[in-house]
């Protein structure tokens, strides 16, 4: 059954079909393969060469992929479902066929310069493709030429067809196509010699007018994640030496970590560049509170790697906020950073992950107060929740009442019930600026 090439559009009679994507998995263990055996009429349906959507799919799926282009054999390493194919091959279209103004896919591809640019034939509209997915590298070292590989003729027809235009022994027919390259692209011959590399190709895109001048090739997400994140210390470093962390530049700052893939990881970095020993005296957990949120709210992951950043923190100004421990924890709990859970179970063990073993022992020992306080609170809310009501009856009421009574008297507030942990809190507060919990 043929499918709408732009399946967002559910006319039964819009003109633009393609056949469904068969796969067919061969081999087993480490051997296993899948083969795509229609990818030809795919792709000659899509007006591109079938190596562009093999080549997707693997980038999508980070497998490896073979193409033999003169037997029509096309293969993505690993086990994939058809149906999975189908939706990513959907994602392709919307990247590379789809015209972004009209959305009909009559649209051909042009490469030059380490840009790949599209015309529409429908409406005219000439566009810049996104180049930052990984396919468009290899778009670029195999532009689109002619019809060979779409129509799945083999290595040696293109090989010496190349050689025919070497020696300028060129049919008509090629010399047609190659002039109205020459009228859309300008006339000067290609150079695919041309410096392509990242710097390179940002100036050239910086160059280009009509608002396109931001849009560079992002090779970052192909480095190591050590490098990734350095990167992102890098640019959270530039903000914070710029002035103040406004809501704009604290959304700028998680798209960043968002495009880098180091979200949960992030919080490591802002501790690093947003605290210093005077975190408690000038109140930088608030201040930074909204930019925390962005990262903490509702991600365990964040939660945890933001702990190892505050330890990261307390070890590099252990002087001054080591014996402060309590409150930086506190701070960060009641601004709702940090939830319970997370930090309940940080305290079960101490990790060397993030510092020495001794330093964490001491982090640990000097958060003790504030865990007993934080178990006491959760003991002492659970016990309140659990209090039984007593019904009573109003017989002097003409209709029926119900009076709510409580069965056992009114709890004392939390730190005077926690007679314990109030005790180890003012005994170390003796040694430390009068801390207490319930006073922070």
């Amino acid at each position: 059954m043929a499918l709408n090439v732009n399946r967002s559009v559910q006319d039964a009679f819009y003109r633009y079909k393609m056949p469904r994507v068969q796969a067919k998995v061969e081999g087993k263990g480490n051997g296993i393969k899948t083969v795509l055996v229609n990818m030809v009429d795919v792709a000659r349906s899509l007006a591109r060469p079938p190596t562009y959507v093999t080549k997707f799919f693997g980038c999508e799926l980070g497998a490896q992929t073979n193409a033999d282009v003169k037997n029509d054999r096309y293969i993505v390493n690993g086990c994939h479902e058809a149906s999975k194919l189908q939706d990513m091959l959907d994602i392709f279209i919307k990247k590379f066929v789809l015209c972004e103004k009209c959305e009909n896919p009559e649209t051909v591809l042009k490469a030059k310069k380490g840009l790949i640019g599209a015309s529409c034939k429908a409406c005219g509209h000439i566009f810049t493709l996104d180049m930052r997915h990984k396919l468009t590298a290899f778009i670029l070292k195999h532009p689109p030429e002619k019809e060979i590989e779409s129509q799945g003729e083999s290595v040696t027809k293109k090989k010496d067809r190349k050689e025919k235009e070497k020696n300028g022994k060129k049919e008509a027919g090629s010399d047609e196509n190659q002039d109205e390259q020459d009228d859309d692209w300008g006339d000067d011959e290609v150079d695919w010699g041309e410096d392509t590399s990242e710097d390179a190709v940002r100036k050239r895109m910086e160059a280009l007018s009509g608002g396109l001048g931001g849009l560079v090739i992002d090779n970052d997400l192909e480095k190591p994640e050590v490098d990734r994140i350095n990167i992102f210390h890098h640019f959270v470093k530039n903000k914070v030496q710029a002035g103040a962390l406004t809501s704009v530049v604290q959304k700028e700052i998680l798209s960043e970590a968002e495009r880098l893939e180091v979200k949960n990881k992030a919080p490591i970095v802002l501790c690093e560049l947003l605290f210093d020993d005077k975190m408690v005296k000038e109140k930088q957990i608030i201040v930074n509170k909204n930019l925390f949120l962005r990262f903490t709210h509702e991600n365990p992951k964040a939660q945890k790697y933001l702990m190892g950043g505050i330890e990261k923190t307390v070890e590099s100004q252990s002087a001054v906020l080591l014996p402060r421990v309590p409150i930086i924890l506190k701070q960060f709990f009641e601004e709702d950073i940090l939830e319970e859970d997370c930090i309940l179970e940080w305290s079960k063990k101490v990790s060397k992950k993030y510092v020495s073993k001794d330093m964490a022992t001491k982090i640990h020992e000097k958060a003790a107060p504030f865990i007993t306080w934080l178990k006491e609170a959760e003991e002492e809310s659970e016990e309140s929740s659990d209090d039984g009501l007593e019904l009573e009856f109003d017989e002097r009421a003409k209709i029926s009442k119900l009076k709510e009574t409580s069965a056992e008297p009114e709890k004392a507030v939390v730190g005077a019930a926690n007679g314990s942990a109030g005790a180890e809190l003012q005994e170390d507060a003796e040694h430390d600026n009068d801390i207490d919990i319930d006073d922070i």
